[in-house]
């Protein structure tokens, strides 16, 4: 639900007429500290990693136990991709029309998690499981993912990219245990109740997690930092100038119309498919080069690790260095580490490897957060979970790109040309961001906050 009071506020407009709510705090507004609605989606996302992250160390048992090919098998994760992916965008608008509140929407996203695994679990049925895992599984999913990206957005808009990489990194590390529990200990003996277990650890953590969401005031800023002198600070100032917020709040279809909605879509569907790529096959690819089960373990929990904890570091960084300079870093970073793993391969080197693994985690999981922020700091906040659910569509493409078409190239190509191509992808992603341009603002336009009496609220 959305947090809404009686109690007095203020608002303060920039020169672009860009709207500040002052005054009420997240303990007058929902009875506890605003740092619990960066904890509580930090662990919701945590929970639901194991989807994405942790199925490709699954996918060989899962063959095994459901007598399933390599195609079936990611062709499975391929179509939840598309549905989680594609739900952002509906639930945004439902959310932001007041008619899906945010703890209805995870709340139904743990119950359908639970399900998902529930039923993979204990049916072979390609179909069945398509319906369940991919598309029941995957819906779910996506409404704890884009809920918990725009609640930590909305409670911290002065510390976006931190904040926002942070809760974004529990989506790949989470699954780190997951990952070592499918290499070692999933088998036919124990697969369902593994399975359930599971899903019931994702019901529980995201419903506790769901049921305390709740959504500041539209235009809500912290009443503890004073936007007039949060923009005169040198720090801030320095933030502003590398990150300057939206000049206007943007709606969904005037955001497309700038043209910087779409450039944003595509760069994001061609880098996601580079990284869900590396996530679904690593541990295969390992395998096939001939390390063993735990450096290819080790190799898959590495990029995660570092994929889960980079976006908090680029997040963070970004707030200094500019979303875009850190944007363009990491897609940069991700096609050398390609290379890097297609060279371990051929040469049978370990180390090269795990480190190749590093950069591949680093590079493959910062882009998301970057995105994220890129959205409101481009179009506003108060139409984000729409148009932050319009660039994560693009997700639809890459899940069925870096899944299921990666399998047709991994079996005509091998893996280590299927790597080189989505090296020769990962530039090009960058490349597209370097056209990436904030609407509305010209070179150099000065940033300024002034106090606007004439935009009322309660005295």
């Amino acid at each position: 639900m959305t947090a809404t009071s009686d109690l007095p506020y203020r608002e303060v407009a920039d020169a672009n007429g860009r709207v500040y709510r002052v005054g009420e705090t997240p303990e007058q507004l929902m009875g506890r500290s605003r740092d619990w609605m960066m904890w509580l989606p930090w662990l919701a996302m945590f929970g639901v990693s194991v989807f994405e992250y942790g199925y490709g160390a699954a996918e060989k048992t899962l063959e095994h136990v459901h007598h399933w090919s390599l195609s079936q098998a990611f062709w499975l994760v391929a179509i939840w991709t598309v549905f989680q992916a594609g739900v952002a965008f509906p639930a945004g608008r439902l959310r932001e029309r007041g008619v899906v509140s945010a703890r209805a929407a995870m709340l139904a996203g743990a119950v359908m998690c639970f399900l998902a695994f529930g039923v993979l679990g204990v049916s072979d049925s390609l179909a069945v499981n398509i319906v369940f895992y991919s598309v029941i599984g995957g819906t779910g999913a996506g409404l704890v993912y884009a809920t918990c990206i725009n609640m930590v957005g909305k409670w911290f808009p002065e510390k976006r990219g931190a904040r926002t990489g942070f809760v974004n990194g529990a989506f790949a590390y989470g699954s780190v245990p997951f990952i070592f529990v499918f290499s070692y200990l999933f088998n036919e003996a124990d697969f369902s109740w593994v399975l359930g277990l599971i899903g019931l650890y994702m019901l529980i953590v995201v419903g506790v997690c769901g049921f305390l969401f709740k959504d500041p005031p539209k235009n809500w800023w912290p009443v503890d930092i004073d936007p007039l002198a949060w923009a005169s600070h040198p720090k801030s100032a320095r933030t502003l100038r590398m990150n300057p917020p939206a000049v206007r709040q943007f709606g969904p279809i005037e955001a497309i119309r700038t043209g910087q909605l779409p450039l944003m879509w595509f760069s994001l569907a061609v880098i996601g498919g580079v990284s869900l790529f590396g996530v679904g096959y690593q541990v295969n690819f390992a395998k096939q080069v001939g390390f063993g089960p735990f450096v290819a373990a080790a190799g898959a929990g590495v990029l995660t690790i570092v994929n889960g904890v980079g976006r908090g570091v680029v997040g963070w960084l970004s707030d200094h260095l500019g979303r875009k300079r850190a944007l363009i870093l990491v897609l940069v970073v991700e096609g050398i580490a390609q290379y890097g793993l297609v060279w371990a391969g051929d040469i049978r080197n370990e180390a090269l490897f795990l480190f190749s693994a590093f950069l591949a985690g680093f590079g493959g999981g910062a882009f998301f957060p970057m995105f994220a922020a890129l959205t409101p700091d481009y179009f506003g906040e108060n139409n984000n979970a729409t148009n932050y659910g319009l660039v994560y569509s693009s997700k639809l493409v890459s899940g069925l790109v870096g899944f299921g078409v990666a399998a047709s190239v991994v079996t005509g190509l091998g893996f280590q040309g299927a790597y080189e191509i989505s090296g020769a992808i990962a530039f090009l992603s960058a490349l597209i961001a370097l056209f990436l341009r904030q609407p509305g603002r010209s070179k150099g336009s000065e940033i300024a906050v002034r106090p606007d009496p004439a935009l009322g609220g309660p005295a």
